[in-house]
């Protein structure tokens, strides 16, 4: 039997000299040398707590040092760490937490308001809250409180072990909590830094904008930074003026960004031609890039944006379009140590030029779904990870996508199932039946829109609607459209035809 050594995903901070500077977040500068110091006393304040390998970790901190130093600590103390939306309203929150079993939250400054709704006999198994100040949640422990604490060693974790759950709504059903193992992420790092062109150095800064929650955040911009000893510029609120500004000032050599962060760049109407001169790489994911996005960042600032392609479960990234030519419209080519294959609906591989469902394996793929094997089951086949895309491949092995095998919506990269927004919005006593779609839109990609079927004599209007939803869910899942109908177009079995609303 192969056995692999003991890993732990926390160390990739190790390797650094004290002196280079980790992150910039806030303003402040933190060293890799103080950050390693303050993740070991962290680590140690979470073992003091009696947190053991394997419990769970919530963590509802924005783009900061807060969200990074927990993270680690986490990770260090060999517990799972689960990063959650922290402007998720109470009523997301509670059934996440609830689903994972969480001993623990972590709670920065741009969380306390969520956590603070939160009904706490909902989440019974949360034993300790650790929060910026004593303020911001009744009876937390302060990082200042923990950072006294005498450090402890990271404790070594086997390839396979937990380190991360990150909800999603996976290839098919409502939101779950996908597996990412220590093996899983750092072979994901491995995979992306095999190409000279996109392995960062430690002179690299990285642009922090990615929501840290998310896993292309958390392992493409935060995970590869730290991995490669180079500066990670965070940013809690993305604004494109501001953003620029800090790229300048920064100088910014690596971005990573959903297609709506490079639509708002291309739009701006006074950003000088050289803003981006600095910038060697630029990737772009989570969604697909309109060409004319791409060809107005090439056109007005030189910068050639990249396209790739993944997803949470293959801890993310699949393709890469990064040191190779760029085609319009494609998402690259797998890379290094990653298997794909485009199958049909009888699981047989498709003839190049031919639509199929991209499959993939290698050892970045996830560990199946939380207290879900149903799920797992339909996601994973004979160790391949169905991923309910379409795409064709050319012959030069550069893969298109085409659609969508499920009826997901991709809004600024984040995955938004219908079937959890209808069942929110039938809540609400006036909706008697209704149904949700994506629709195009030119910054984000996608839009949620909802068909509303109103209940008999009763009144309701769009930003009653709107409004419903926004208080139950978190932004980019709420509908930015609401349609009135006396129907919705049904199948034989009953089923509504969303491809027929869409």
């Amino acid at each position: 039997m192969l056995h692999f050594p003991p890993v732990n995903l926390a160390t990739i901070i190790d390797p650094h000299p004290d002196e280079a500077v980790a992150l910039i977040s806030r303003g402040r500068p933190t060293t890799y040398g103080d950050l390693r110091e303050q993740t070991a006393a962290l680590r140690a304040g979470l073992v003091g707590l009696g947190l053991e390998p394997g419990d769970r970790v919530g963590i509802l901190c924005a783009n900061n040092w807060y969200f990074v130093a927990s993270y680690l600590a986490v990770l260090g103390a060999g517990l799972v760490a689960v990063p959650l939306n922290p402007l998720s309203p109470a009523p997301e929150l509670e059934p996440e937490l609830a689903a994972i079993g969480a001993r623990a939250v972590v709670v920065g400054p741009s969380g306390r308001q969520s956590f603070a709704k939160i009904d706490r006999s909902r989440v019974p198994t949360v034993e300790h809250v650790i929060a910026a100040s004593a303020e911001d949640v009744d009876g937390a422990v302060t990082f200042d409180e923990l950072l006294t604490s005498a450090p402890v060693p990271v404790v070594e974790r086997e390839p396979d072990d937990l380190a991360v759950l990150i909800f999603t709504s996976g290839v098919s059903g409502s939101p779950k909590a996908a597996m990412l193992s220590h093996g899983n992420l750092l072979a994901n790092l491995d995979q992306v830094n095999a190409s000279e062109a996109r392995r960062q150095s430690p002179g690299d800064v990285t642009l922090g904008v990615l929501p840290l929650f998310h896993i292309f955040g958390l392992n493409v911009a935060l995970g590869l930074s730290l991995h490669a000893g180079s500066t990670l510029l965070l940013v809690e609120r993305f604004d494109p003026t501001s953003a620029v500004e800090a790229i300048v000032r920064h100088k910014v050599t690596v971005i990573a960004g959903a297609p709506a962060m490079w639509s708002a760049f291309a739009s701006l109407p006074d950003a000088g031609a050289s803003v981006f001169q600095t910038v060697r790489v630029a990737t772009s994911g989570a969604a697909r890039l309109s060409t004319e996005v791409a060809e107005r960042m090439r056109s007005r600032f030189g910068v050639s944006v990249a396209e790739g392609y993944g997803l949470t479960e293959a801890s993310p990234v699949v393709t890469t379009s990064t040191g190779v030519e760029l085609r319009s419209g494609s998402i690259g080519a797998p890379v290094p140590g990653v298997r794909l294959r485009l199958v049909d609906a009888d699981g047989s591989d498709v003839l190049v030029g031919d639509a199929g469902e991209i499959w993939v394996q290698g050892p970045n793929v996830f560990q199946g779904y939380w207290n879900d094997p149903e799920a797992t089951r339909t996601a994973l086949t004979d160790g391949w990870l169905r991923t309910g895309d379409i795409a064709v491949v050319d012959d030069d092995g550069y893969l298109y996508l085409v659609d969508r095998a499920k009826d997901l919506i991709i809004v600024s990269g984040f995955n938004v199932f219908p079937a959890e927004v209808e069942a929110v919005l039938m809540e609400h006593p006036s909706i008697d039946r209704c149904a949700v779609v994506g629709v195009p839109h030119p910054h984000t990609g996608e839009a949620v829109k909802a068909y509303v079927v109103t209940a008999p004599g009763r009144s309701i209007d769009e930003d009653d609607v709107i409004a419903f939803a926004q208080d139950r869910l978190a932004r980019y899942k709420c509908p930015d459209k609401v349609m009135f109908v006396d129907d919705l177009p049904e199948g034989m079995a009953g089923k509504v035809l969303r491809r027929a609303l869409r």
